[in-house]
């Protein structure tokens, strides 16, 4: 007789992190299998055409991709989830599934960068519209909304610049209206940040990030409410979007320790936050966390947590002396992307249409990985010697 799986639900959430999905091992084996699979075989012509068949093609779904799909959505506390092949491919699918020709998009104006191409490209041209707002709009949000408005999409906080959003009171609005709220919910890793609870009906990662934890490999999930999941299964799997099996192996093993690694970048990211707020050549340090930090009481309010991902205005210095800086650096990389176990910096200029972005100084972008946060503070402090050098 099988053991009578516990319920997740009455457990921590660092419990439910290493017990979700093992309902998918088997023959003893802690992790559920990798299947790659294309074809499905059936014994009789009755068996192809059951309705309530498990599994029917490889991209609508292996025994791989259900175990690392139930487990974020158990993560998530939301009704379900799918995973796609990146971070992009989860908010386009989360666009196209809901939006047509004649509607309107209220986007943030802090959104990721490649998510704003898609608006103003791809969307352009199929007929939706987007409006970009200040993403610290709040209940203003009623005064963009019109009679297409079919979606408002969080990003929380924002990508590069770190607005901390109210998203209660923009999905208190929106649902009042009869709108979709989608919040893109990665710099959490959906564990310091419940986007259900505050109101959003799709919560939307680049798993590649926090939940993949080690840097190799792309990925993408959309978690959704029971009330939304029907219409985005339909759109999702229309539009052929399906991970690898292997990504979505190495990502649930990343999921396991998503805990004890975020704990692990939060407190070295507090320390090297508040070294950097000391220094002369900083201008500002933007970090929720951080009680000075912008952003701070409403990050308070609604997370739990924070995750590695700081950004630092500096004050004026010339490209050389940005150059010098960044290049004397040894132990933080130059790189894009973000969420792995090691220490990244990279500058960055916001593109903004809705609000205005008044730093006058370089704007970098770190992720504080695992390192000891000791060999972090004097990596940067011979970069800010460099800097000052080059003066």
């Amino acid at each position: 007789m099988s053991k009578i799986k516990p319920d997740l639900s009455k457990l921590s959430p660092e419990t439910r992190l290493v017990l979700a999905a093992r309902e998918f091992s088997q023959h003893g084996i802690i992790a559920p299998p990798v299947y790659h699979a294309s074809t499905y075989l059936f014994p009789t012509l009755a068996d192809f055409h059951a309705p309530d068949k498990e599994y029917s093609y490889g991209r609508r779904g292996t025994p791989t991709s259900r175990a690392f799909e139930s487990a974020i959505a158990m993560l998530e506390g939301g009704y379900a989830a799918k995973a796609g092949p990146s971070g992009l491919a989860a908010i386009s699918a989360a666009l196209l599934a809901f939006l047509k020709a004649g509607d309107h998009l209220l986007m943030t104006d802090a959104v990721y960068s490649p998510a704003r191409h898609l608006c103003d490209t791809l969307l352009s041209r199929l007929g939706i519209e987007t409006t970009y707002y200040d993403p610290l709009i709040g209940a203003g949000i009623a005064n963009l909304i019109r009679p297409n408005t079919r979606m408002i999409y969080c990003e929380s906080p924002g990508s590069q610049t770190l607005e901390v959003q109210d998203i209660p009171v923009i999905a208190d609005v929106a649902h009042r209206h009869g709108i979709l709220v989608a919040a893109d919910n990665t710099w959490s890793g959906g564990y310091y940040f419940n986007a259900f609870t505050h109101g959003a009906d799709l919560s939307i990662h680049a798993a590649t990030k926090y939940i993949g934890g080690h840097a190799d490999m792309m990925l993408g999930t959309v978690t959704c409410t029971k009330a939304v999941w029907p219409r985005f299964k339909e759109g999702f799997e229309t539009l052929g979007q399906f991970a690898g099996p292997d990504d979505m192996a190495m990502a649930l093993r990343g999921l396991r320790t998503l805990d004890v690694r975020l704990k692990r970048h939060m407190e070295n990211a507090m320390t090297v936050a508040a070294w950097l707020d000391e220094q002369s050549d900083v201008e500002e340090v933007i970090y929720p966390a951080l009680s000075k930090s912008r952003g701070h009481a409403v990050w308070k309010r609604d997370f739990t947590g924070a995750s590695g991902l700081l950004s630092v205005i500096l004050k004026p210095a010339s490209r050389s002396q940005l150059a010098a800086m960044l290049d004397n650096l040894r132990v933080f990389a130059i790189g894009e992307s973000w969420g792995g176990f090691e220490s990244l910096v990279v500058p960055f200029k916001p593109h903004r249409t809705a609000t205005q972005w008044a730093a006058t100084g370089p704007c970098l972008r770190f992720h504080i990985g695992l390192e000891n946060p000791a060999d972090l503070i004097a990596d940067l402090t011979d970069g800010f010697a460099a800097l000052r050098a080059h003066a």
